[in-house]
């Protein structure tokens, strides 16, 4: 009998284990996230008592410590062949056009990275879904329509690979645009949880 209790207890164990959601505080991220749990996704589902909230942003492979290292790096080799005209005027001809080709190195570097400060926010609360689009540059665009009359789809014949649109009312909204074809089928699956579980 205390045999089967302890396999029984070593079971129950093992069950409450696997159906243990991952720590939040474990994956690095301020706020609760719903299925796939995954922080490397460039976008983030947070909740409150009455409101559920998505975030998506572009990815941005070049951190600071990168962008500090790459141009350090490109500055030295650039740098180099001058020790061997050290000394002549050839050197401050040399130097002009170096210094021009770390400008316009930085200059491109930093466009980008403005270029890709996009945001989306989606938030879902009550009878209400707003969607705000963020741009780097330009007006904010905003889609509000009701939840239970929202459809999410995911075309496969769209413009882009896994076109993923939000249609409410009379306007069809794309959302997800900077993300790959692979995020975007993922994003899919959570939407159309998030929204069934609204209405």
């Amino acid at each position: 009998m205390t045999s089967a209790r302890f396999r029984m207890k070593i079971c129950a164990d093992v069950w409450s284990t696997k159906r243990k959601a991952p720590n939040v505080a474990d994956l690095g991220l301020e706020a609760t996230l719903r299925p796939p749990y995954s922080s490397a996704m460039p976008y983030r589902w947070s909740e409150t008592q009455d409101t559920q909230a998505l975030t998506l942003w572009p990815h941005q492979s070049m951190t600071a410590n990168g962008f500090a290292t790459f141009i350090g790096g490109t500055a030295l080799m650039l740098l180099m062949p001058l020790l061997a005209v050290l000394g002549s005027p050839v050197l401050w001809v040399l130097l002009l056009f170096l210094i021009a080709a770390m400008w316009a190195i930085w200059y491109a570097i930093m466009r980008n990275k403005a270029d890709r400060q996009i945001a989306e926010e989606l938030t879902l609360a009550g009878d209400s879904v707003h969607l705000a689009h963020r741009p780097a540059r330009g007006p904010i665009k905003e889609w509000t329509a009701n939840p239970y009359w929202v459809r999410v789809a995911l075309h496969a014949d769209g413009p882009v690979e896994n076109y993923l649109t939000l249609k409410g009312g009379d306007r069809e909204v794309e959302i997800g645009a900077f993300l790959t074809p692979e995020e975007r089928a993922d994003l899919y699956n959570d939407l159309v949880r998030a929204f069934a579980s609204a209405r």
